[in-house]
């Protein structure tokens, strides 16, 4: 299995993303993107991978390729 990259969101970080996710004046790319990284968060909902990509309707993947970019 690949390896597993930890996102934790400091307050601002997640005050931002949930900003810009509320907004929704920008890319559909950066909202989904800000929407996954929140669900992702260790503190918060900390949802696994595979029930973001699920939620999201994307590849398992993709989910990993944005934690890892995080």
């Amino acid at each position: 299995m690949s390896e597993k990259y930890i996102v934790r969101l400091t307050l601002e970080e997640r005050g931002e993303l949930t900003a810009l996710v509320s907004k929704g004046k920008t890319s559909t790319a950066k909202i989904r993107h800000a929407q996954i990284l929140l669900k992702a968060d260790v503190e918060e909902p900390n949802w696994t991978d595979s029930r973001i990509a699920e939620a999201f309707s994307m590849h398992l993947n993709t989910v990993a390729g944005i934690r890892k970019r995080w």
